[in-house]
């Protein structure tokens, strides 16, 4: 038992090697990844901001949570094309030749994006500094974000395995993260939801973007989170156990 839990590690790490490697020859994945959200950060910060009551001076302290989901949704996007083009190539055949663990070739793809987008958020919060960013948060609620952001991003990673594993051309592996790229904007990213219509606040306050969002701005404004944190945590493990069983699922049913 030692030694198969010994060589499942050991495998996902070549495998997560071989898929940083695929990262770092292109860097500008990551770069494409931190350009929208940028962009969208100057857009209402300096066009859109001024109009924009959202009961706060800084308003790029508001802003930065809902950007920062948005980075993680796009980015989380190059999984599926990943997995897309590894599937369409025949590797997964001639690594489950291998005496490997099977399910390592999608830990690989999955911890990879844990990477690429801990260092697209790490871009977006340096440019969000200099745009006027300030938090007085502690080492412990800095931690209580990272940890929040990495379990949003892994349950959205494993969402995007299931297409990059079913789809039928490049378009449908990545099409998918365009609604998780707009959800932050019917939620509390932006806007306070009570300025929003009835029925959109309702579903803007039930939505799991509003609670991380919600969260995320408590912890980085060093303020008591309340039931704010429980309920994202909730909302995070929740996606990330449902993705991840339907993955592994169609993972036995498509590649094994």
């Amino acid at each position: 038992m030692v030694t198969t839990k010994k060589h499942f590690f050991s495998d996902i790490r070549v495998m997560l090697g071989r898929s940083m490697r695929h990262i770092t020859r292109s860097m500008d994945t990551i770069i494409t990844v931190c350009i929208t959200p940028i962009a969208m950060m100057l857009l209402f910060i300096y066009v859109l901001g001024g109009a924009i009551q959202a009961g706060t001076d800084n308003y790029v302290n508001y802003l930065l949570p809902g950007i920062l989901l948005m980075a993680i949704a796009s980015g989380i996007a190059y999984t599926a094309f990943r997995l897309f083009m590894d599937m369409q190539s025949g590797i997964f055949e001639r690594f489950h030749s291998m005496p490997i663990a099977r399910s390592a070739v999608l830990w690989g793809h999955v911890l990879t994006s844990l990477v690429s987008n801990a260092i697209s958020v790490i871009v977006i919060i340096l440019v969000a500094l200099i745009m006027g960013f300030r938090s007085s948060a502690g080492i412990v609620s800095w931690l209580a974000v990272a940890g929040i952001l990495a379990l949003v991003t892994l349950a959205l990673t494993w969402i995007a395995v299931i297409p990059g594993l079913t789809a039928k051309s490049i378009d449908g592996a990545s099409a998918f993260s365009y609604p998780l790229i707009f959800l932050p904007f019917i939620s509390s990213a932006f806007v306070p939801t009570d300025s929003m219509p009835t029925v959109v606040r309702a579903f803007a306050e039930n939505q799991p973007v509003t609670s991380i969002v919600d969260a995320i701005r408590t912890l980085l404004s060093n303020q008591p989170v309340g039931s704010e944190i429980w309920i994202a945590l909730a909302w995070c493990l929740g996606i990330l156990i449902v993705a991840y069983l339907l993955a592994m699922l169609v993972y036995k049913r498509k590649a094994l």
